[in-house]
This record gives structure tokens, sequence and C-alpha cells, in this order.
């Protein structure tokens, strides 16, 4: 009699596996994760398959540019590092609407230009569905093949007929292996759909992007080894009901993680940002207390945003706290540093403190802004227009070096600042700035003093 088939528990989270039900994962101590699937009995091998294989040197293997496509989107190609790999298996996740099916549309439309061969693989969208997607961009060429298919033993199969130079697959929970029991979108399809792509995108040397849904808490959905599997993690950011995006490198073998890539929704698709830092600054107030501009770094790229604050008398025993793109402790902490050391009341004070255009930013070099932004609303005393800083600030109020301070500067100038405030031990590394006129400041007291 053949064997019944075992069931096991998923942690749909993380992928953790357990042989009963449990309320919270052990793993990733979340509640209510686990799901049953029944697993198939493994077949017997009575003789072990062995493959020829041979061991290289390092020195003997060779690369040469030819290893990456140009997108033809630089936004997206500084994101990936200098351009697709081949070979690579890539997933995208974003909210939904947030714009993944058109940018990944847009790159079949440029790479289709430029001659390379690519597949659209869709489990969501209808061809007509797409088709009037790809209205709105424009032309497309004779190399872009469309497939609207859920199979994977069918996806394999025309995969390994056509042999495109990429596949995109739109969306991996849709897709199912007739090999496994559980249903689409589950762990285990995930999970083995991923692994059948990996191993066509590496025996065949296919780019292979993968679009991934995101669960509520904003990460992708399904188990969490889905993202040690792929060569590439590329997440869709900003508000679906704003014009603009972002598009982070979380994980990356071929290149930075710390690059982003700034695009705007528009009718005809997804347009590439040249300037975010002028994006970023439209529409600034003018005299407008509690407002300063400060410079982050992303990745190699400076980046100007503006830091806003709203510091009030409460009328409560308990003062609120509100921090939108910044991490609330640290708005907590560096308020205490205002409070200990320049003996500003804040503990009686109401404080609002945003980055303005929604954009969200952890560098430390937003310290000092941070801590400008609010004694200038608390004294209600507006910083000049053209003032720019940056620095870390620690808890005795000094403020500490920041990383790659010439370029920043060179951002300000670009966009018309005079003046720069920025910790004293940088002003060496930034040297002499024709038309910019840089201030070193060795603590908060300083830098407050300089700027209002």
């Amino acid at each position: 009699m053949a064997k019944a088939k075992k069931s096991v528990y998923f942690c749909q989270n993380c992928g953790h596996e357990e042989s009963k039900w449990l309320g919270q994962c052990p793993a990733c101590k979340e509640w209510n994760t686990f799901v049953e699937e029944k697993m198939a009995p493994a077949a017997s091998r009575t003789v072990k398959e062995r493959r020829e294989v041979q061991v290289v040197t390092l020195s003997s293997v060779e690369t040469d540019e030819d290893d990456r496509m140009l997108t033809g989107i630089e936004e997206l190609d500084r994101v990936l590092g200098g351009g697709i790999v081949k070979g690579s298996l890539v997933l995208v996740g974003g909210d939904p609407g947030i714009g993944k099916s058109t940018l990944l549309l847009q790159v079949c439309q440029r790479l289709s230009a430029a001659g390379r061969k690519l597949l659209y693989i869709s489990g969501e969208e209808s061809l007509k569905q797409i088709k009037l997607r790809a209205n709105r961009m424009g032309e497309f060429t004779e190399n872009l093949y469309l497939l609207c298919e859920t199979s994977l033993d069918i996806i394999r199969g025309i995969i390994e007929q056509q042999k495109p130079d990429m596949v995109v697959i739109d969306s991996i929970q849709t897709m199912y292996n007739e090999e496994v029991a559980s249903a689409p979108g589950s762990v285990t399809q995930v999970r083995e759909s991923t692994n059948i792509f990996m191993q066509l995108a590496k025996g065949f040397n296919i780019s292979i992007f993968i679009v991934g849904h995101v669960t509520k808490e904003g990460t992708v959905a399904g188990p969490r080894v889905l993202e040690h599997m792929v060569d590439t993690v590329l997440y869709f950011e900003g508000d679906r009901h704003a014009s603009y995006r972002i598009l982070r490198g979380v994980k990356n073998r071929f290149g930075s993680t710390n690059e982003i890539g700034v695009f705007e929704m528009r009718k005809e698709g997804l347009a590439e940002v040249k300037n975010p830092s002028e994006f970023m600054l439209s529409g600034k107030p003018e005299h407008a207390s509690g407002s300063v501009v400060a410079c982050a770094m992303e990745g190699t790229r400076p980046m100007l945003m503006e830091i806003q604050a709203l510091v009030c008398k409460s009328n409560f025993g308990m003062p609120r706290r509100t921090a939108a793109g910044l991490d609330y402790n640290r708005v907590n902490l560096l308020m205490a540093v205002l409070e200990k050391r320049l003996g500003l009341p804040l503990s009686s004070y109401d404080a609002y403190v945003n980055i303005a255009g929604g954009i969200r930013l952890n560098e430390p070099a937003a310290d000092l802004g941070i801590v400008m932004a609010i004694a200038s609303s608390y004294k209600n005393r507006p910083i000049a227009e053209d003032v720019i800083v940056f620095g870390e600030v620690g808890l005795s109020g000094e403020v500490r070096a920041v990383t790659m301070p010439e370029q920043r500067v060179a951002e300000a100038k670009k966009l018309g600042f005079k003046t720069c405030v920025l910790p004293e031990v940088s002003v060496k590394a930034v040297g002499k700035v024709d038309g910019v006129a840089v201030i070193g400041v060795k603590s908060v007291g300083e830098a407050i003093s300089a700027g209002l």
C-alpha cells in the first residue's frame, strides 16, 4: 500500500516548518501564521545519480562587459549596479498599484527596441489588459512575446524552447507546480516555483524578473527563504496616491544595496527623476519657522530634503511626539539633548517632525537638521532660505563627522545654496568652495547660533 501523505505546518511569514500546529512561530515570533500542507513522500532511489563536475581556479574565470544588459533606464541601472546581470534572478516587491508591472513592461520596451528577445508571462492579467497598458507607453517591437499562463510545466517548456534574453513573471504568487499538492500562493508553491525559475536562470543564462506581492507590513509575501534564493531584491516605495516612486535595492549580489532610483508616475508610465533634490524641495515655504534643508546620502547620490518641525505648548500633562519619515526614538533622543544641553523646556511642548514629500530618512547626518528645525519652531525664528545643514549629533551635544561631505556641499551649490553648516572636522575635507560659505560647528549650540 502507498504511504499516506504527511501533513506539515509552515509559517506563512518566514517559512519555518513544524510537525504540528503552533499558535506562535518560534522563529519569527508571529502569531497565527501556521498553515497545514500535505507533503508527498519522496521517491526512493537505489542508485545515486552523479554528474561530471570540474573544479577551476578563481583566476581562470573570465568576465566581460557583455555580462550586463543596460535597460536604458538610468535610475534602474543604478539600483541594479550597472545593468541586468545575465542569468540573475531578481525579485521586485511593492504595494498594489505602485507601478511594478508598469516598470517591468517599460524595461521590456527598451530592451526589445535594442534587439533583445523578451518573454512577459502574466498570471493575473489577460493579453488585452497588457495591451491596453502598453498602448499608453508607446510603440513595441516584435521582440516582445506575451504569455498568460500559471502552470509551471507549460512555462518551463516554453522558456526552454524560446530561450529569451529576459523573462518577466507577474506574479510568483499565481504560479503553481502540479507536483505540489498545496494551493497557488502557499508557502510550498512559492518556494518550489522560485526554485524552478532559479534553475532556469542559471542553466540557460536567462535573466528572470519575479513580481512578488507584499504583506501589510510591507515585506514580500511568502517564506523568508524566498529573499535568500534570489540574487537581487528590489522594493518599490512611496504613496500610491502621490506622483513619485522610490525603487530601493534591499539585496544585491552584483552591486550596492544603498542605491535608490526615483521615478514619477505619469499617464504614459514611469518617468525618471534626474534631479531628486530639486523634486523634493519643490513647494518649500518661504520665511517659515521650523523648516530647514538637510542633505542625506543614498548610496553615492546626495539628496536634499526639507525637514519640518512644529513645536507648540501642550494642553495635557503628557506631551505628544510625532515623527513622519524619521525614527521616532531618534527624535525623542535629540529633543532630550536640546533640553539638557541648551536648556530648552521641551518637556512641556508637543513636537511634530516631518520629512516633506513622504520620503523616509534613517541616516545620522539628518540629526543636525532635526535639531535646528525643532529649535527654529520653538523660538519662532525662521532659518535663512539659502542655508543647508548636515551632521550627526551625539548625546553630549557635539556635532560629529559624516561621510562624503564634499559631495553634499557640491549638490547644495548646484541648487543655489549659499551657506552650509556642517561638522568642523569635515571642513578640511570640503576645502574652499566658490560661492558657498562653509561654517564648521563643534556643538549644537554653535550650529543654532550660526543658523538662527
